[in-house]
């Protein structure tokens, strides 16, 4: 696993900076607010996956050590990205935002929901048996 630092540190900051700002941008240029939504659903995304881990048990001498529950949570998880990429989509569809703004939205979506997969990535904790 790569280790994290200050170097990491700022570019995934500035990564996330540039997702927000994007965000941000596509509703503010526009004038509709809606694809402020798609920073929702990026923030809460990670959210099942996480309560799903724990939730799991960790016993290495059980067969079935809560597969389940993290399929749960993974699929959870991946509801809630796809509903993050297609919500600008079919907001644009039914013309409620214009196209420009719903390119702006799903790029800067994408970057704030890989910084956060990234975070996650370099700063996991190794477990040790």
């Amino acid at each position: 696993m790569p280790a994290a630092g200050l170097k990491t540190i700022i570019a995934l900051s500035f990564v996330l900076a540039v997702g927000f700002l994007l965000v941000i941008l596509s509703c503010a240029l526009f004038h509709a607010y809606y694809p402020l939504l798609v920073v929702a659903t990026y923030v809460i995304a990670p959210i099942p996956n996480w309560i799903c881990s724990h939730c799991a048990n960790p016993d290495d001498f059980v067969e079935s050590s809560g597969a389940a529950v993290l399929d749960l949570g993974r699929f959870c998880t991946g509801f809630l990205v796809v509903m993050g990429i297609a919500l600008p989509v079919i907001l644009a569809h039914a013309q409620i935002i214009q196209v420009p703004a719903m390119i702006m939205s799903v790029v800067g979506g994408l970057l704030i929901y890989g910084t956060i997969i990234s975070f996650t990535m370099f700063f996991q904790e190794e477990q040790e048996f």
